[in-house]
């Protein structure tokens, strides 16, 4: 039987944001995870870090490289990263060259083209598909949008239709 405990690691994105009444923009204050999961009545055992909270347009090489240590070094065997989805498969790319071959975590990158925090959002269906992706698939670097599951080398996002998509 596999473990039950997972890994989730947010990295900010339109996920967590947050609509600020005064600005009139989508900002990040806490994560919305520890209320998503309450809601969802999550049995695992769910380990939450946040090592950055940034949109992923901004986010540096060595933001990317502090998530994939985070990866590697988890005790977990599953582990689901919250990101940014315009820049999620260049994190991943880094992610897998870290892990490399051999290694026993099943990553899976997930996020949100509406935030969680706003009505019609996709990030609690994502999250829950992010987390049985992950404890069913096996050892590598995947990701999870939408109801589909891509392997992190073969997926592109389709900027004019808001999905994800195999390249091949």
């Amino acid at each position: 039987m596999k473990d039950s405990r997972m890994r989730i690691i947010t990295t900010g994105g339109t996920f967590d944001k947050q609509y600020d009444a005064i600005t009139g923009e989508l900002t990040f204050r806490s994560s919305q995870l520890p209320r998503l999961l309450l809601e969802a009545r999550c049995t695992l055992e769910t380990h939450l870090v946040g090592p950055v909270a940034v949109d992923s347009l901004v986010m540096t090489e060595e933001q990317r490289n502090e998530i994939a240590r985070e990866c590697s070094q988890s005790p977990e065997n599953m582990v689901v990263v919250i990101h940014g989805t315009d820049t999620m498969i260049a994190t991943a790319t880094i992610v897998a060259r870290t892990l490399g071959p051999g290694d026993q975590h099943v990553v899976v990158f997930t996020g949100a083209m509406i935030p969680y925090s706003l009505e019609g959002s996709d990030a609690a269906f994502n999250l829950g598909s992010a987390m049985t992706a992950a404890q069913v698939l096996t050892p590598g670097v995947y990701i999870c949008m939408s109801g589909r599951v891509f392997t992190w080398d073969d997926c592109v996002k389709n900027k004019t239709k808001g999905i994800f998509e195999t390249l091949t």
